[in-house]
């Protein structure tokens, strides 16, 4: 029998993020809203009929206390819980394929500072984002929430000896090579150094005891202030090349032996060329904030290069909906359809990336002849709350209207408007897009050439303060 109960607990909605959920331990994400949240899953997952859920948690202090109150909502509702334990998030999505769930939970606050937390979920194979994270909320809020007469299952099982094997099974390094990883004291670093040393790598480690307080640098290989360790000890070690993870194991960089940061976006050309190379014809999908070199790469190596919204439950979703063979995101997200199971997993491609450099007997030239161009990091300008949509869309106005696009964006070529605004010039391109998590427009820049990019942003400096007039602009 099936009870509803009697009281909705209180859980805050800014928790529920455009792809995950998020916030600061104890004071939003507490131990109450972890277990409401898994009260609203299990619910869903009963409508779905769904009869086990697999939960895993990163490195982070919070992991243990947010795991028990998230298992006991789930099975509150019937539905059995395997406990996977402390695991990278990619390795939670891999137990959902190996123990047959579909469905799973990673307790994860990925990149973010120590005091945060969040949880990223799967359920029947598909990834929540969006719409169907606030479908959970609204269960809460309405109190639509089933509890069983007796709690479902507690199973719990080690993964990680498969999930080691599954890669080491797939991939087969043409000779030895000697790397330096840091995972920033993230959870990849109880996996990472066994993974890659089964491959047949020598490996020099850094910063691979796990550690929620992240005492080295901050998790996040996005930002090039957290690559200085790694490059420094490639110089030091005489390696061929550095890896570095994000907090929870999902985001790869790279780094040369030159000390050269390879970005996502020059990863996913060398990747798509491989992949290419066993399925000719395939779609390759990347998203807005990606180089212009891709499309055309894509399709020298006779590919179809298909640009996407930025996001990864978002480019998830979509690779789920295409069957592209192969999807990256310039954060560092890269998921492979080919040979794995299409979710993102920074361990896999650094296994990938290993394969296919270890072919040449200079690794960092092959990574560094890549095309390249002159550009920006990914630049934030901070805003009121809601007021970066509304920025970016009066810029999308104006850009559609003849008067307005030759006014603002002279010499452009095309604008792409699948997620903000990305204008095409014939020597480059500039983007303003609204961030989904925070109060930010993110800007982003690439040209031929210094003085091409300096005109882009001359344009969009122009624009955007015709737009917003007090605008203080990062660049």
């Amino acid at each position: 029998m099936l009870t509803t109960p009697s009281t909705s607990p209180r859980v805050d909605a800014n928790l529920f993020k455009a792809y995950d959920i998020r916030g600061v331990v104890e004071r939003g994400l507490s131990r109450d809203a972890a277990r409401a949240i898994g009260a609203a899953l299990g619910s869903e997952a009963r409508g779905r009929g769904v009869p086990e859920i697999a939960v895993g948690r990163d490195g982070r202090l919070s992991g243990p206390w947010l795991r028990d109150a998230l298992i006991e909502g789930i099975r509150g509702t019937g539905v059995a819980v395997v406990d996977i334990g402390q695991v990278a998030t990619p390795m939670l999505y891999f137990a959902t394929y190996h123990l047959g769930t579909g469905s799973g939970v990673e307790i994860t606050g990925s990149h973010n500072p120590p005091e945060y937390n969040g949880m990223k979920l799967v359920l029947a194979g598909e990834a929540l984002y969006g719409e169907g994270l606030q479908r959970l909320y609204r269960r809460i809020v309405a109190n639509d929430i089933v509890q069983a007469s007796s709690p479902g299952a507690l199973r719990s099982v080690d993964i990680s000896q498969a999930y080691l094997d599954r890669i080491v099974g797939d991939v087969r390094l043409a000779r030895p090579m000697r790397i330096v990883i840091d995972c920033g004291n993230g959870v990849a670093g109880a996996t990472a150094g066994r993974l890659y040393r089964a491959l047949g790598c020598d490996v020099t480690e850094l910063f691979c005891e796990v550690d929620g307080n992240f005492p080295n640098h901050h998790p996040d290989p996005a930002h090039p202030e957290n690559l200085q360790d790694l490059i420094a000890a490639v110089r030091r070690t005489g390696a061929e090349l550095g890896l570095a993870f994000d907090g929870d194991g999902d985001r790869l960089g790279v780094v040369t032996r030159n000390g050269k940061i390879i970005y996502p976006d020059r990863q996913i050309m060398l990747f798509a060329k491989d992949v290419l190379a066993a399925r000719p014809g395939a779609e390759i999908i990347f998203d807005v904030k990606c180089t212009r070199h891709i499309a055309p790469w894509v399709r020298q190596h006779g590919g179809r290069p298909s640009m996407w919204r930025t996001g990864h439950s978002v480019i998830k979703a979509r690779l789920r909906e295409t069957g592209a063979a192969f999807a990256g995101e310039m954060s560092g997200h890269l998921f492979f359809n080919d040979r794995w199971y299409g979710f993102d997993d920074g361990l896999y491609a650094g296994a990938r990336l290993l394969e296919i450099l270890s072919r040449s007997a200079d690794p960092s030239a092959v990574l560094e002849a890549l095309p390249d161009a002159s550009s920006t990091p990914e630049l934030h300008l901070h805003t009121a709350e809601g007021e970066n949509v509304r920025l970016v869309e009066r810029l999308r106005a104006l850009a559609q209207d003849g008067t307005g696009a030759a006014r603002i964006f002279p010499g452009a070529r095309e604008f792409i408007t699948i997620d903000g605004i990305r204008v095409e010039y014939d020597d480059g391109f500039g983007l303003a897009r609204p961030s989904n998590t925070t109060p930010v427009v993110v800007l982003r820049f690439e040209a031929d050439n210094g003085a091409a990019l300096a005109r882009i942003q001359g344009e969009f400096r122009s624009a955007i303060h015709a737009v917003a007039p007090d605008a203080q602009l990062p660049f």
